[in-house]
């Protein structure tokens, strides 16, 4: 076989795996600690067969995929830690809080004594740096190894079109995380397994310092946002995508999940109205949040519910607001950053601010892309004694926004999609993924781009999130989590076709084949019954707020 890697061609004989056929490449890389590799743009382990011909490169934390895959076999190693030591723990790996995974276990109580033997086990399996085996089953083999097992591990893959099964071994345990893993327990250099809340952080390195651990931020408002979602799919049973799968095939399930769903962001959203409508003194509520978070939706149905409560709520566009084309802030690749706070005109958008809450009429400006200048049209505003400003702008969380306004008169809103669903138990579901398949369907429904351009576009955008966004979040006074639990068996029919047509040539293919595995454990869910005020129709078309 014939293989590329770092433009020199290499002969290799077939059937050999990647480490053994390219083990002088891989000894020799500038890249430490490899824990994959990219092959024809499939993300694949290091014990894969070559049984063709194609380019290879070689990935470790620092790489997007290899810190998935790092952080995938962390866990592993910590599931195997507690089969050995406690072998009796029902675990649930959580969410993710800043640069660590939230675990809780359901049978027994989290001590400090149980993290430090677990921990000092972790370290052991590390240190032995014992190999990670996949084992791969036919769906027949898998009906009767699950048979024989009892075992929900892995047992996902039986449900959906799928030849094969798989499964990971080491030693004597198994269990299955999807997605590669890598080949060996060695490779979890930087760890740090500690005990917190009712639970456990499994830490590992951030992605700005992917050779250090760094101190996990405390996020409460966002962890109770999160929490209060948890206990609610545990009440509806439906924590798991198999437990959703299931209610989705009942009689009237479909009906009673779109009910419930709607009636939770009904009542949250109430409550949030309520809460600006007993402040008393806001002049202004501020929304924020990431890429897809729903927020014009939320925005309009804030606005009804506001209304409902005696106050009108009059909208402005900070997108109106851009400094000249030629004063604007340059990235450090020379280009405008038209997302950094300095790209707007503060001091205009705070004196316009001030001038309205005294009640004065302004003249506001219309930001004019073309010719990146600000023009005025004769659009003037002056705010009655029963009208509120509502403005939404992924600054709205940061104070320099809105410097020159006292807090007392502000109401601040972050949004984000928080999912805290779990494929099963040791498996979640990354709240970036969730948004980014949102991002997926309605960049193709209402912006005509590809799939291709959207997750081209995606690191990006989350590069802007992460330095103008999640830094502020804990500034809200209130956070709507904006996860409908069933939208990935919704979103799965619209975003499915898309991500199949990137080709294999793509450097973006590999991203969209693991949102593809992803979205295959769905049921598909029919739209049709789902309301136009749904914050679900801002991604799929039919909403009653679309402009």
């Amino acid at each position: 076989m014939k293989i590329t890697y770092e433009n020199n061609n290499i002969e290799v004989q077939e059937g050999l795996t990647i480490k053994e056929a390219l083990k002088e490449q891989i000894e020799k890389s500038k890249i430490k600690d490899i824990i994959a590799a990219r092959f024809n743009n499939t993300i694949e382990s290091l014990n894969l067969p070559i049984t063709h011909g194609g380019e290879i490169e070689f990935i470790n934390r620092e790489d997007k995929d290899g810190r998935i895959i790092y952080i995938r076999g962390l866990l592993f190693v910590m599931c195997k830690a507690f089969s050995e030591v406690y072998p009796e723990a029902l675990l649930t790996v959580n969410y993710q809080l800043s640069n660590a995974m939230f675990g809780t276990i359901d049978n027994m109580e989290v001590t400090e004594e149980m993290v430090a033997k677990v921990k000092l086990k972790m370290i052991e399996i590390i240190e032995k740096d014992l190999p990670i085996t996949k084992v791969i089953m036919t769906q027949k083999e898998a009906e009767e190894f699950y048979k024989k097992e009892e075992t929900m591990k892995g047992k996902l893959q039986t449900a959906i079109d799928k030849d094969k099964v798989s499964l990971y071994y080491c030693e004597d345990y198994y269990n299955y995380f999807y997605g590669t893993m890598p080949i060996s327990t060695g490779f979890a250099k930087i760890f740090d397994f500690v005990k917190y809340r009712d639970g456990f952080l499994v830490k590992y390195p951030s992605k700005a310092e992917p050779n250090c651990l760094q101190e996990t931020k405390e996020s409460l408002k966002l962890i109770s946002a999160m929490d209060e979602y948890v206990e609610i799919n545990k009440l509806m049973r439906i924590n798991t995508v198999n437990r959703l799968n299931r209610k989705i095939r009942e009689e009237n399930g479909i009906k009673e999940l779109i009910l419930f769903s709607e009636a939770l962001h009904e009542k949250k959203i109430a409550e949030i109205a309520r809460k600006i409508k007993e402040h008393g003194n806001v002049r202004m509520v501020l929304i924020a949040g990431p890429s897809s978070s729903g927020k014009t939706t939320f925005a309009g149905k804030l606005g009804m519910s506001l209304k409902v409560n005696g106050i009108k709520p009059v909208t402005i566009s900070v997108d109106n607001y851009f400094v000249e084309r030629e004063e604007t802030p340059k990235d450090e690749n020379g280009n405008y950053d038209f997302e950094c706070i300095e790209a707007l005109d503060l001091k205009l958008f705070n004196s316009q601010l001030v001038d309205l809450l005294a009640g004065k009429e302004v003249n506001l400006p219309t930001f004019n892309f073309t010719t990146g200048k600000k023009e005025y049209r004769g659009n003037t505003l002056k705010l009655e004694e029963d009208e509120i400003l509502v403005i939404e702008g992924i600054h709205c969380m940061n104070d320099k926004l809105t410097n020159l306004i006292p807090k007392e008169n502000k109401f601040k809103v972050y949004i984000s999609d928080l999912t805290v669903l779990n494929i099963d138990y040791y498996n979640r579901i990354s709240t970036t993924d969730t948004r980014l398949i949102r991002r997926i369907v309605r960049d193709y429904n209402f912006r005509n781009y590809t799939a291709e351009h959207t997750l081209k576009t995606w690191y990006s955008v989350n590069r802007g999130e992460q330095k103008n966004i999640f830094p502020y979040q804990e500034e809200a006074d209130c956070m709507f989590n904006s996860s409908i639990v069933y939208e990935l068996a919704v979103l799965k029919k619209y975003a499915m076709p898309l991500l199949e047509e990137i080709p294999e040539s793509s450097r973006e293919y590999s991203e969209a084949r693991r949102l593809i595995v992803l979205l295959k454990y769905f049921e598909t869910m029919p739209s049709e019954m789902i309301p136009n005020n749904s914050l679900l129709r801002e991604f799929i078309g039919g909403s009653i707020f679309e402009d």
